[in-house]
């Protein structure tokens, strides 16, 4: 039956209602709508580690700020090329993607959201090129200069990446998981299928009351100390609550008999030895409730050459000396900027003035 409140389209306007329509329902199919903030695990990138935007940078460090925006307008057309988080991100979509299929209604998803201090005229070549590479991030937030930190709690942020050390810091202080992104010195072939995040314990999942130990009196004293307390869970660290978040999807996968298939693995990978401190570790993850899938102890062995094997998406440290050791063999690396560790390096107390700097 013809419906009354229709008017009468010419053949013309038939199909061009028609192809409107088809392009309409080929969007819905291709681009799903995000999901609501309060059921997704939400992480914030900034462009800068969703895109190489090095050249750019130095334009906005050289020449300011209207030559930078005048740039970005002239190549909105040419795409971005690849950051740092951008496989991340694209294993975080193939996870979405098998959660749609085995959960269609389901709203208990990933949902990226683009997180930049940039101006609005510089996000017609941001959409142009997430576009080009057909990714699904439809919640932007472009500040026009202003730091993007306090709208992360808005958006329900449960991780933070970013390549500004001081914004990273702000949303760890705000308890909000952060990192800085560092892209790997070398390219590695990474897996389209499986998202593989791996974590430090000490200052990362946990706090660093056992790194504080070490640092302080020994390792001696650390294994003594861990002996006597591995019935006491450590307290929590800045990103335990994204491994909480990993963790509630995984089950989703494990409900439906998919544990063996699950898009989704985690590694723990610290420089903690198995018989002398390990277990405390293992006890704390029990008691939270929270399964890690690979524990790797390696008493103080180089992590680099171990991570180069499990070829993670991110990788997660509190020392730069271990950021440094895993990207120059290929890990793409994020720092956490917490803890008692920031004040040394290599195991050596840094002087105050050099931290200040």
């Amino acid at each position: 039956a013809s419906n009354p409140f229709t008017f009468p389209r010419s053949a013309g306007e038939e199909k061009d209602w028609a192809a409107a329509k088809a392009h309409f329902e080929n969007l819905k199919s291709t681009k799903p709508r995000p999901p609501k903030p309060k059921n997704a695990v939400t992480i914030a990138v900034s462009s800068r580690t969703l895109f190489d935007m090095v050249a750019e940078r130095k334009i906005f460090e050289e020449e300011g700020l209207e030559k930078y925006v005048q740039h970005q307008q002239e190549h909105e057309n040419e795409p971005l090329e690849q950051g740092p988080a951008f496989p991340f991100v694209k294993a975080v979509m193939a996870v979405n993607e098998r959660l749609r299929n085995l959960y269609p209604d389901s709203e208990e998803l990933f949902d990226i959201v683009l997180m930049t201090n940039n101006h609005a005229q510089v996000g017609v070549r941001l959409m142009n090129s997430i576009n080009h590479y057909d990714l699904t991030i439809e919640r932007f937030c472009m500040t026009g200069g202003q730091s993007p930190i306090g709208y992360l709690k808005a958006y329900m942020t449960n991780l933070y990446l970013s390549k500004d050390a001081k914004k990273v810091q702000e949303a760890i202080e705000e308890g909000i998981a952060a990192a800085i992104m560092f892209k790997p010195d070398v390219e590695s072939q990474l897996s389209e299928t499986q998202l593989r995040v791996a974590f430090d314990g000490d200052a990362v999942l946990f706090s660093d009351e056992s790194e504080i130990i070490v640092k302080q009196h020994g390792l001696d004293t650390f294994f003594e100390h861990e002996k006597q307390h591995e019935n006491k869970p450590l307290a929590q660290g800045p990103l335990k609550c994204f491994l909480e978040a990993l963790g509630k999807l995984q089950k989703k996968f494990y409900a439906k008999n998919e544990r063996l298939n699950c898009p989704v693995r985690t590694f723990l990978v610290t420089a903690r030895s198995a018989a002398s401190s390990g277990v405390r570790v293992l006890k704390t993850l029990r008691s939270w409730g929270l399964e890690i899938d690979e524990a790797l102890f390696l008493a103080g062995a180089p992590k680099g050459p171990l991570l180069q094997k499990i070829r993670p998406h991110i990788f997660f440290d509190d020392q730069m000396f271990h950021i440094e050791g895993a990207k120059e063999m290929g890990t793409i690396s994020a720092h956490v900027p917490y803890g008692i560790g920031q004040k040394y390096n290599k195991g050596k107390l840094i002087e105050p003035e050099k931290q200040q700097k």
